[in-house]
């Protein structure tokens, strides 16, 4: 290599590492150990690993000790204080998640019959990995732990095709059907007993903007769904001001921006069929 070829390599990395910020390295490695290695706290008996360093999750309190810890660790990238206290409320929450949770799986087996048990929920059904992580990455919110939530949302993205914002209300005995595509906003709220099909959006119209021409940010952007709701695949539901009332049922491929009764059914136009043209 040429003199000035490591001149240029010299002058380009000092010239990027002036543009870094806070240091995150690792951060984004924990903060994906952290979200596997709750749910297999949750779940040892199906979720826990045969590494040496997971084993521990299935034997009670050293596995818990360890999962406090590696959360204390996690949020002291963003967190100036009280990791320690936070991390600790964290795993005094595990419980509720997982009962939460335990409706979820019954949704799933009650409501797939494919499904074969209940086993095969937590191991196979994406669905499963998407809520779950969801409802953990809502407590650490609503915890005021920055960045994290976010980051667990998009790991389950990335591992499942499901794009759901921590910051969604879900309601309990929720099940998303096969999963992929389905993406839920922010400030969308869902009823219990609520079940989707795959490639649903439950999102936001358009966005209203200031005089800056800025976004308007911590506004309602996103719809609320009842309980007992049933969206199926393709189906668009969009704006903060739309209900979809309990029982109603919106069917696949519908474009919708205005409320929906309870007990409605929603329909597309049906296709049509054509003769072959000779």
């Amino acid at each position: 290599m040429k003199k000035a070829h490591f001149e240029i390599i010299d002058e380009t990395a000092s010239a990027l590492l002036e543009k870094e910020g806070r240091n995150y390295i690792g951060f984004r490695e924990k903060v994906e150990s952290l979200t596997d290695d709750l749910l297999a706290a949750m779940f040892p008996r199906h979720l826990s690993g045969t590494a040496a360093q997971c084993n521990p999750l299935s034997h009670g309190i050293p596995g818990l000790t360890n999962v406090f810890y590696e959360a204390s660790e996690t949020f002291a990238f963003v967190m100036d204080e009280g990791c320690e206290d936070v991390a600790a409320e964290l795993i005094a929450a595990l419980p509720e998640i997982h009962e939460i949770l335990a409706t979820d799986i019954i949704a799933a087996y009650e409501g797939d019959p494919a499904a074969k048990n209940t086993d095969e929920v937590i191991l196979a059904y994406p669905a499963f990995v998407a809520i779950g992580t969801h409802r953990l990455a809502h407590k650490i919110l609503g915890l005021g732990v920055p960045l994290v939530p976010r980051m667990m949302s998009e790991y389950a993205h990335r591992e499942t095709g499901i794009d759901i914002h921590p910051g969604a209300e879900i309601g309990r005995y929720f099940f998303i059907d096969h999963g992929t595509g389905v993406v839920i906003g922010e400030t969308t709220t869902i009823g219990d007993h609520v079940k989707l099909y795959q490639n649903v959006t439950l999102g936001a119209r358009s966005f209203d903007v200031g005089p800056d021409g800025a976004l308007v940010k911590g506004i309602k952007r996103h719809p609320d769904l009842g309980n007992n709701v049933v969206v199926y695949a393709g189906a668009s539901i969009l704006g903060g001001n739309t209900v979809i009332g309990d029982g109603a049922v919106i069917g696949g491929n519908v474009w919708l921006t205005h409320s929906v009764a309870a007990g409605d059914v929603l329909l597309a136009e049906p296709a049509a069929i054509h003769h072959k043209l000779k």
